[in-house]
Formats: C-alpha cells, structure tokens, sequence
C-alpha cells in the first residue's frame, strides 16, 4: 500500500454551501431501495449458505406517477413506477433463493415504513429486473479466501469534523421529516430537500418540503404549516450558532395564484420529479461540493468486496478516528483508491491531508499516528461485512 500524508490548510472558506435530501425524495428512495434489497439478499444468502454471495444491486430507477392535489384530499392518477436492477446470485446448492419476493416485498416494507401518506398497495408498482451475474465479476469474487477481492477500481473519501452548516442540514431535515412528525405534523411530507449558503457567519436555508393535501383543509392551514416549519428551524440554526439565519419554505409557492408545494402522498414521486440511485446524498449523508467527494453510488453494493461501497465508509471512519483520537488534528481528510482483484485490505493509494490545530506546527509525530489509525481501518474492513447485511452501520 502506498501511504502518502500531507498537510492540509487550516481556515474556514468565506463560502460554504452544504445540501442534504430527506428519505421521502426520489433519489432518496432508490438510494434505501438499493440498500434494503442487498441488505436482504445478504441475511437470505446467510441463512442458506453461512456466507455473503456475489450480488450488486445498485441500479435503481423511479419513474414518476401523476397526481391531482388537492385541499382536504387529492387522488393519485398513475402510480410510481420503481425498477428495482443489478446482479445477484439466484441459487445456492440448487435451492433458489427468492429474489422476486425478496425485492418486491422488501421494498414495499421499506416504503410503507418511512412514507406515511403512501398507499404501497395503490400508488406504486415494483419492477423486479435483477438477473444473474457475469461470469467474469462472479468468478473473481469467489476467488475470494480470507480477504476479498476488490471488484472493482474506485475511489473512497471521507474527511473530519462536519462543519456547524453541515451539522445544521442535517438537524434541521431530521426535525422535518423525522418518523415522529407523522404524529404531531402529519401535514409534513417526506420530501424534503435543504439547501444552505453561509457567507462568513450568515447562513440561509431554503427548504422544499412536499406538504399532504388530506391534512390541510385550505390554503390558510398550509400557510400556517410552512410559517412552523420556518420557525422552527429559525429556532434551531439560532441553536446551533447562527442567530440570523435566513430561511425559506417552499419557496417556489404564489399563494395567490393558488400554485403551492401540495401533494397526495408527501413525496414528489407521484407526479413532479424521477429518481436514480447516487444523485442523491453521500456516506454521510450531505452533498458537500466544497469538500471532497466521490461520486460513486454506494447503495446496493455487496458489502464484502465492492470497495465502492467500502473505500468510502472506511474513509469517513478513519478521518473521524483520527480527529477524535489525535487533540492536536483539526481536521483530517481521506482518500483510498483500489485495484480491481487486489485484497481489499490493500488499497493502490491511501492519502491522509491533516490539519493541525496550530498552524505553525510541523506533523512530525502526528503523521505515524493518524498512519497507524488509517492502516486499523484498512485492516479491519471485513470485520464491517456483517454490520452492513444486519443494517448496523447507518449510510446517507
């Protein structure tokens, strides 16, 4: 493994813009979509066999539907359409394992969990497209013995701490569309999408939340609806160090020509926007352009040897390690590159960038140190293969 650690400048950019889509959005949903299936696949394949068969699951496709909203109810017209697609082992020792059911079924449990304004059985049908393997990837990855074999040649970043905007984004979307809300705020859908912009210490968020027609009788109670969202996330980013936060909702709405964000199911699926698998959020959860990023698409990748999928969580965990174990770090970052057919636990390229708390100060001492952490996680990643398949480890 060629290990390279570098200096990384210490200071806040003049401009930071952070995004993060809630798990009612449509790429959102192909994103959990993709993630259930290989997560269900891999208990199927444990149960059957003792081990994790080759599958990559990670083509998922949403097709808007279209829908007639309306105050106080509203009606789906066509349904969402979902393409569930990738590879994936189909029979252990001749006994089949159920794909079918196990995408189909799963992906309705996951839908009828999450979204509470979604009739599953009515508003969606689930195109079940995986297949079989190619003989090439399914061959290598059972060349497998102790470690895995990289299928595939990627790139995996992560970086640490998350800033105070980026911490905010991600607060404020849970307080939206937490599971809790469906109680105390069944008007709020899903589908939500923040956008924050700080210029130095000022930031502003502009917040698209899909609101349910059958929970508001008119457009006064919608209003009413958005003005709390507003208040409460002003509330929170005063919180969380930004007392003159500027916040938009819905921002698109003209109230006065009657044009509002109002849906029938909480997510804009049913009529106005399609969804795919990674044009959604990263590892962790945000879209960071200023911060380094991969655009590989992690959902629905077999937790033994896509280093897809890997790279990127071992990345962010090494990064976090190493701010939380070293005081003098500031800020790390974390980049793995991989070499399809070579161990996972060997990557081409590991480079670490640290910043520390001192400016002025060298990183002789520190290098070995966040080095040493950098290779644990490395040499522990297929120990993260069942915490994947049992969901453990929490992704987007």
């Amino acid at each position: 493994m060629d290990l390279i650690v570098s200096r990384l400048a210490l200071g806040e950019q003049p401009v930071e813009m952070v995004e993060r889509k809630g798990s009612g959005h449509p790429d959102s949903i192909c994103d959990a979509l993709a993630q259930t299936l290989s997560q269900n696949l891999c208990r199927a394949y444990l149960e059957r066999c003792g081990a994790i068969l080759h599958h990559n699951v990670d083509k998922v496709l949403l097709c808007g539907g279209a829908a007639e909203p309306r105050f106080g109810g509203g009606e789906v017209l066509q349904p969402i359409e979902i393409y569930l697609a990738g590879r994936a082992t189909n029979s252990v020792d001749d006994q089949a394992v159920p794909l079918e059911e196990l995408a189909i079924e799963g992906s309705r449990q996951w839908l009828r969990e999450h979204l509470h304004a979604l009739d599953v059985e009515r508003h969606v049908v689930i195109h079940n497209k995986v297949r079989p393997g190619s003989r090439d990837l399914t061959h290598l990855f059972a060349r497998k013995r102790e470690i895995a074999l990289a299928n595939d040649t990627s790139i995996g970043v992560g970086y640490a701490p998350i800033s105070p905007l980026e911490q905010l984004v991600l607060r404020a979307e849970r307080l939206v569309s937490g599971q809790g809300r469906r109680l105390t705020r069944p008007a709020w859908g899903e589908d939500v999408k923040i956008m924050a912009v700080r210029r130095d210490d000022r930031a502003s968020l502009t917040v698209a939340c899909a609101m349910i027609g059958r929970h508001l009788l008119n457009l006064d109670r919608y209003l009413d609806e958005t003005a709390e969202i507003r208040r409460q996330i002003e509330r929170l980013a005063e919180e969380s160090g930004f007392p003159d936060c500027r916040v938009r909702v819905n921002a698109a709405d003209d109230p006065a020509a009657g044009s509002v964000y109002l849906t029938v199911t909480g997510t804009s699926a049913e009529a106005g926007d399609d969804g795919e698998v990674g044009r959604g959020n990263r590892i962790n959860g945000l879209i960071t352009p200023f911060r380094p990023m991969s655009l590989e698409a992690a959902a629905g990748k077999n937790p033994v040897s896509h280093v897809g999928m890997l790279y990127n969580v071992a990345a962010r965990r090494a990064a976090e390690a190493i701010v939380a174990s070293l005081p003098d770090i500031a800020q790390a970052q974390c980049y793995l590159v991989s070499e399809i057919g070579r161990p996972i636990t060997e990557p081409a390229v590991a480079h670490l960038r640290l910043a520390p708390r001192d400016a002025a100060a060298a990183l002789d001492g520190l290098e070995a140190k966040a080095a040493e952490i950098l290779r644990e996680e490395i040499r522990t990643l297929p120990r993260l293969t069942e915490s994947f398949a049992l969901g453990d480890i929490e992704l987007f």
